[in-house]
């Protein structure tokens, strides 16, 4: 075999390895663009308020001030005076992987991590995160998140009074309560296979609609 088609025989060797790493970088670039392409698509929305409970009581089965027993009317009345009134409940933050032309039910997205502010009234009461992995299932499906909650609703007196934080806190856990009130300020991190990427701002989310 002369040299001429030696160097003839070589050289497709020698590219095998460089066309193997190209077809790799190619594919984890559509990999990670299909991750934040789904990712883009998730919505999200507030679900109901569980577990409202206040200076001890829980407010779950009242309606209105007068509703309350002598035994919890004066718990409460005894935590204002004192300037403390510790409440803790949990928000249900609703993910759902909406339908869209060409998804598929396997279509699953991952969030790796998610930062949170939580806003009652429009004011700012707390901050938090959640720092596991949360599958939310594929197209049209959708997945309840917990969010635990615990704050000092003397925070949210403001002019009020007792009257107006009892009604404030009613309004939340009560019997007729909902999110309504409420808006978590999101921002999810995706899990791809090369790390993290974060969303570059937070979702306003609330309890009207998906958004």
């Amino acid at each position: 075999m002369n040299k001429k088609n030696k160097l003839f025989h070589i050289i497709p060797v020698l590219l095998i390895p460089f066309l193997f790493l190209f077809s790799m970088n190619y594919s984890g670039c559509s990999g990670i663009s299909d991750t934040v392409e789904n990712a883009k698509r998730l919505q999200f929305k507030l679900g109901s308020v569980d577990g409202f409970n206040i200076a001890g009581v829980k407010l779950k089965n009242v309606s209105s001030i007068s509703n309350l027993n002598i035994t919890d009317g004066a718990k409460l009345l005894a935590a204002f005076a004192g300037g403390n009134m510790q409440s803790s409940f949990t928000v249900n933050l609703i993910a759902k992987n909406p339908d869209y032309a060409g998804g598929s039910k396997e279509n699953s997205s991952l969030i790796k991590g998610l930062d949170w502010r939580l806003l009652i009234d429009d004011n700012e009461v707390l901050t938090g995160a959640i720092d596991k992995t949360i599958e939310i299932p594929g197209v049209g499906k959708q997945v309840t998140i917990p969010i635990p909650v615990k704050i000092d609703f003397m925070k949210l007196l403001g002019n009020g009074g007792y009257e107006s934080l009892i009604n404030l806190a009613l309004a939340i856990g009560g019997k007729s309560g909902n999110s309504s009130k409420l808006t978590l300020k999101i921002k999810p991190t995706i899990d791809t296979f090369l790390g993290g990427i974060t969303y570059p701002g937070e979702i306003d989310v609330v309890s009207k609609e998906f958004r």
